[in-house]
């Protein structure tokens, strides 16, 4: 079944490409702008909304339960510790890269700014407020966060949830088989919308092409073409560096995520992918209570295709303006970026309002994030299927680190089993 889904994902995009550029191509600007919104129901109107349903409910099961199964304290430490580790260095690596590419190819040079002159002057006091992140990082309320579909949020919450499970141990232990169950649930409600993949992956191919058509690609070549070289060596580096851990498993692990990574690429949702990437991540091989503890936080805090895109974006504006940003300058607005990228996952084209947030810090005007709007939808689809690879490799890594990666069986257990069977060493001893 996984494999007919997947063929059909790729047949949606196809078709979805072809449909899109007839549109554009035989009808008017309007006729195609409400043609690309109808096609735009099957992904947005349908899709993602079922996706939205099912995230928190999902998060909240499989995280909680992750914890309450890691054993004792030390472990949770020693976990969080090796994964946030890797996050940092994944992050910190995307962001520099960018920084180092678009030094050396210069996307934005020559680059034709119409308009340039109506843009407003810099906005005072535009600097990055650290109060209101760490404000926001915090739920006042698990329900509006769960509304809201908050993943920083819920996964706050879930960390508290589950590390109080994990304490009460036996005393606890029907809540905790109670939101094993819930797993159980949302994952077959899971497959259940993933079936409508394919629906959705043509109507967001569609609807991209027939408003913007092939050519916008063209105007904006050396950009995007830019954008995707450093994406490219991007996943060269974080293979790299699974390889040295997990050695030729990566190789399977990246052809075990295709299809979750072609819903991400599609669709431009990382939610979309979320469930039947921790399904595939499952089946791999890692232990559900790695999975469910790392892949929520990689989210929040390991988006290292949005970081990429970031740089570029904040980078290209500023030369198509032709200001130059010192070095001080440019480091300072890679840990800007670094920071505020956090737990913007579950947004739709947040990055987009990141970097409108960090441009008056650095004398550009906010208003300038419109030069990198007629293809960011394309850049979209690069900069998320590269979180869902990089989340993917952080899963492994930890996973074997912990000693948590076990070779799959030729007949691959469900992914239910695998969270049934999943009991840390300890709670067997006992």
């Amino acid at each position: 079944m996984n494999r007919i889904i997947l063929y059909a994902i790729i047949g949606a995009m196809i078709l979805g490409v072809i449909a899109g550029a007839i549109v554009h191509q035989v009808t008017d600007a309007k006729t195609a702008a409400d043609l690309a919104g109808y096609f735009r129901i099957l992904s947005s109107s349908i899709f993602l909304p079922f996706i939205k349903m099912i995230i928190a409910p999902l998060v909240i099961s499989t995280l909680t339960v992750g914890i309450a199964h890691l054993g004792g304290g030390s472990a949770l430490g020693r976990i969080g510790f090796r994964t946030m580790a890797w996050f940092i260095t994944a992050s910190l690596v995307s962001l520099f890269l960018g920084l180092l590419l678009t030094n050396l190819l210069r996307p934005g040079d020559g680059f034709h700014v119409a308009g340039a002159e109506n843009l407003p002057e810099p906005l005072a006091g535009g600097s990055f407020n650290l109060k209101d992140f760490l404000a926001h990082m915090i739920p006042t309320s698990v329900v509006d966060a769960m509304a809201k579909n908050e993943v920083l949020q819920i996964v706050v919450f879930s960390l508290f949830l589950g590390g109080a499970l994990q304490a009460l141990g036996e005393k606890a232990a029907r809540v905790t088989e109670l939101l094993e169950q819930v797993a159980h649930v949302m994952l077959k409600v899971t497959g259940y919308v993933m079936a409508l993949a394919p629906l959705a992956v043509f109507g967001a191919m569609a609807a991209a092409i027939a408003t913007q058509g092939l050519g916008v690609i063209l105007d904006y070549g050396k950009l995007v073409g830019s954008f995707f070289i450093a994406l490219f060596i991007l996943w060269g580096l974080l293979i790299t560096a699974g390889f040295v851990v997990l050695g030729p498993k990566v190789f399977r692990l990246i052809a075990q995520v295709r299809e979750p990574a072609l819903v991400a690429f599609s669709t431009a949702s990382s939610e979309a992918a979320y469930p039947k990437l921790l399904e595939q991540l499952e089946k791999f091989g890692i232990a559900n209570r790695v999975v469910s503890f790392v892949l929520p936080l990689g989210y929040s805090f390991n988006l290292d295709g949005s970081m990429m895109y970031a740089t570029f974006a904040a980078m290209f504006i500023a030369q198509a303006l032709g200001i130059d940003l010192s070095l001080g300058q440019q480091v300072l607005m890679l840990l800007l970026l670094f920071v505020t990228s956090k737990g913007i996952a579950g947004v739709p084209r947040a990055s987009l309002v990141v970097i409108s947030a960090a441009l008056p810090t650095f004398g550009l005007p906010a208003e300038a994030i419109g030069l990198v709007l007629a293809v960011d939808a394309f850049m979209d689809m690069g900069r998320t299927v590269t979180n869902v690879i990089g989340n993917s490799i952080a899963c492994a890594v930890v996973a074997k680190w912990e000693g948590l990666l076990r070779e799959p069986e030729s007949d691959a257990a469900d992914v239910g089993d695998l969270l049934a069977s999943d009991i840390a060493p300890d709670a067997q001893a006992s």
